[in-house]
């Protein structure tokens, strides 16, 4: 609230209406507006929203009779009482018309329906309706998902299965939320090195923790699983292009939210070829400790639902709950012969117990093709200096707490299947 006249200049109050819904208004009321982009030369323009419907109509000529596909149309801007038929010679917009026709063969497809009717039913028109606002809705989330923050790739969602939306309860961040009563400390030192790859001083930020270096020239991952990745941090000397800065660049690749037709939910999929070792994505989620993990595990058992990552480098203490803030990892499914493995990386916190998680390609991924994990990996140690981790690291590709879990069939489909997920 404003004490006094004056300062109410300075107060926002947040609008019920959608922006959609105040250029409708807008529009039916002859209303300009400079923040809705609606001036004296464009307020009668119409732009086609979506199509809502098609039919065929037998119109006379002269002396002939022809045959005549019209559609019906949503301006943008306007109700849906200003709904108009228009021939299709009027219609300018091919992406629409295309994805219409699609849309309109694929229900068709579904209802066994072996020709196209000269005029949709009720109900056929009600779903492509419902489909149209779908991907409007979708396109809207797309769009809010590839502005949140800098990366290389974009971000895409598609839904061609059903009528689901997206997640509600659902907030995407970029970077760990630390839960109530736990810190990250930050690192206190960096390395001097002029050439991080080729001249390491002593071994660069990787000699210092006694690992070896991670990754090769081209950012390619070198170490077997198992064995943490040490990057260079903030206090370094070195750039954001030193090729010991690969996980801290981000997502590099352009990828797809998109909704699986076998009951997996949603499900994420390359839009490019990713080669073998390279780095995708982080697991990005709430850090809580294992005790709250324990708790939060049994409702999402009943919920279905998996995730929770358990950090156990060294000591079983923390959790990563990806399930109401994440990134695009939150919709990652299984799979028992999966393309992601999992790494630990140690950036800015050198803190053991609290490690970032990465998943590195395990071969070369082909375009379109569903990026998975293995919720429940195991890596077998080699070597003495694994030793540590790997007693533990067997939990550490486990949503949720080991402890207590329910048994959940595995639909990820592949020949090696172990049928249950826990």
């Amino acid at each position: 609230c404003c004490s006094d006249l004056k300062g109410l200049v300075n107060c926002k109050v947040a609008c019920l209406a959608t922006l959609n819904q105040l250029e409708t208004f807008c529009r039916e009321e002859g209303a300009i507006c400079r923040d809705l982009g609606i001036s004296k030369y464009n307020l009668c323009d119409y732009e086609v929203e979506y199509l809502c419907s098609y039919k065929r109509d037998i119109i006379t000529v002269g002396d002939k009779q022809i045959e005549k596909e019209f559609y019906l149309v949503k301006w943008k801007g306007y109700p849906e009482s200003m709904n108009t038929w228009e021939p299709r010679k009027n219609l300018k917009c091919t992406d629409l018309l295309s994805q219409f026709w699609e849309d309109m063969m694929r229900e068709l497809l579904r209802l066994k329906k072996r020709s196209i009717p000269r005029k949709l039913d009720s109900a056929i028109v009600s779903h492509l309706v419902q489909r149209a606002n779908l991907r409007r809705t979708l396109k809207m989330w797309e769009n809010h998902l590839n502005s949140l923050g800098s990366r290389k790739g974009r971000i895409f969602v598609e839904n061609l299965v059903d009528m689901e939306g997206p997640p509600r309860n659902f907030t995407y961040i970029n970077d760990y939320k630390v839960g109530e009563g736990i810190s990250l400390n930050e690192v206190a030192v960096g390395c001097e090195c002029m050439d991080c790859l080729n001249s390491p001083v002593g071994g660069c930020c990787a000699g210092a923790s006694q690992h070896k270096f991670a990754y090769n020239s081209v950012g390619q991952v070198r170490i077997r699983p198992g064995l943490p990745i040490y990057e260079c941090n903030k206090r370094c000397s070195c750039g954001l292009d030193c090729p010991n800065r690969v996980v801290q660049r981000g997502i590099q690749y352009s990828l797809c939210i998109f909704r699986t037709d076998n009951d997996r939910g949603w499900g994420v999929r390359t839009m490019e070829r990713i080669r073998k070792n390279t780095f995708v994505m982080e697991y990005v989620g709430e850090i809580i400790t294992t005790d709250e993990a324990e708790r939060r595990g049994q409702v999402y058992d009943k919920e279905g639902a998996t995730y929770l990552f358990d950090l156990d480098y060294v000591d079983d203490e923390y959790t990563v709950d990806a399930a109401h803030y994440g990134n695009i990892s939150h919709f990652v499914n299984h799979s028992c012969d999966p393309n992601l493995q999992v790494y630990n990386v140690f950036i800015d916190n050198l803190d053991e117990r609290l490690p970032r998680i990465a998943f590195f390609a395990t071969r070369l991924i082909k375009s379109g093709e569903e990026l998975t994990f293995d919720y429940k990996m195991q890596v077998d140690p080699v070597d003495a200096e694994s030793t540590k981790m790997d007693s533990n690291f067997g939990l550490i590709g486990l949503p949720g707490s080991p402890k207590k879990r329910m048994r959940m069939e595995c639909k990820c489909g592949v020949a090696t299947c172990r049928k249950y997920l826990f």
